[in-house]
């Protein structure tokens, strides 16, 4: 056999010895991609997103949507030939299966985590969306989750509204880590309650009275590596009740980061007029009950997706901006948001055309 003909056998068998071994070798990361965008204002799979019962709606136009970042799953082990092939395409990210599924998280705690922050997020859309309109809303704090055996289990359960730890009322969910820290492992702390079922049928009975009762749980010492403090073995939340309903209709999104477009959407669902003067608005960011707009991850991602279905403006948070900025997509102008209310002026910048006054992202934030 010729000198030539061998060498290029042997090339094209270590080629494809090369692919095979890319192909069936997994490598420890994982894919972000842009996802789906959905308007607010509109449909999804047939019906409106934003349901609003009870209270005058007025007709409106544009786009206010709310941005995703697709992610492979966390059972999802990726070959060297995807990586690579994520790495040098432009619109996707390969980054540490460990960046985004932590101390081994499974698909299903994942998913689980998803959407409670997802449905929290929609609670805190509507309230931030009310409070900027000046309506009122009764808020309290409750049990949001109980952590599986812990002493918790069974003796409290998800939607109990807790009123006092050790008789010291409670008025933010953050009030009942830092009274059951006060304690020790081993000691025992009372919870005043309202049991779930019962705050439930007064809500149902448009009733404010209700019975409490007095729930003793011993704590134990939380598993978290170097922290010595004493737990229960339950998150705290806050829930809410509305003067009319509003429903969010929107399967299969999870996480928090849509509640700065959930709460535009209600808002300009209940207010005269269009917020964006028909231009495609889209965004992300959290969003609290008093309206303060947080941080996202893959909000590259974001951008992408929100452009290529053609988006004008995008309203940033303020601590998303620098990184945004690195890589804006053409035609797509980034506009910096801390509050709803920033929001709201940035809309009716645009709506009007003074562009020119946009609090624009820059590198430097």
């Amino acid at each position: 056999m010729p000198r030539r003909t061998a060498t290029m056998l042997a090339s094209t068998l270590m080629l494809i010895a090369l692919l095979c071994a890319g192909v069936f070798l997994p490598v420890p990361y994982a894919e972000m991609s842009p996802g789906p965008t959905v308007n607010t204002l509109g449909e999804h799979e047939g019906e409106p997103v934003l349901q609003i019962a009870g209270r005058k709606t007025y007709p409106t136009d544009g786009h206010l949507n709310m941005t995703t970042v697709r992610v492979t799953s966390a059972d999802y082990r990726m070959n060297l030939v995807e990586a690579v092939y994520g790495w040098l395409s432009h619109d996707n990210k390969v980054v540490p299966h460990d960046t985004l599924y932590p101390d081994g998280k499974t698909e299903e705690q994942s998913t689980q985590e998803n959407a409670e922050e997802f449905s929290q997020s929609q609670e805190s859309a509507k309230v931030a969306a009310l409070k900027e309109l000046g309506v009122p809303v009764t808020s309290w704090v409750i049990v949001s989750t109980v952590v599986k055996d812990t002493p918790a289990q069974g003796r409290l359960h998800a939607g109990d509204v807790i009123k006092a730890v050790d008789g010291t009322p409670v008025k933010q969910p953050s009030d009942v880590a830092k009274l059951v820290t006060r304690h020790k492992a081993g000691q025992d702390v009372v919870f005043t309650i309202v049991p779930a079922a019962e705050q439930a049928a007064a809500e149902k009975a448009h009733t404010k009275t209700t019975t409490t009762k007095k729930v003793t749980i011993t704590t134990e010492q939380s598993a978290d590596a170097g922290a010595k403090r004493a737990i229960v073995g339950i998150s705290a939340g806050t829930d809410h009740t509305f003067p009319f309903t509003i429903d969010i209709k929107l399967a299969d999104v999870g996480g928090p980061s849509a509640g700065l477009m959930f709460s535009l959407g209600i808002y300009d669902k209940l207010t005269p007029g269009s917020l964006t003067g028909g231009k495609f608005v889209a965004g992300t960011g959290t969003i609290d009950d008093d309206g303060k707009v947080g941080p996202i991850g893959g909000i590259d991602m974001k951008t992408v997706g929100a452009r290529d279905k053609g988006a004008q403006y995008f309203l940033t948070p303020a601590d998303n901006c620098a990184a945004a900025a690195k890589d804006t997509p053409a035609g797509l102008t980034l506009v910096k948001v801390g509050t709803i209310g920033d929001a709201l002026g940035a809309l009716k910048d645009i709506r009007t055309g003074r562009t020119a006054d946009l609090p624009k992202c820059t590198a430097k934030g």
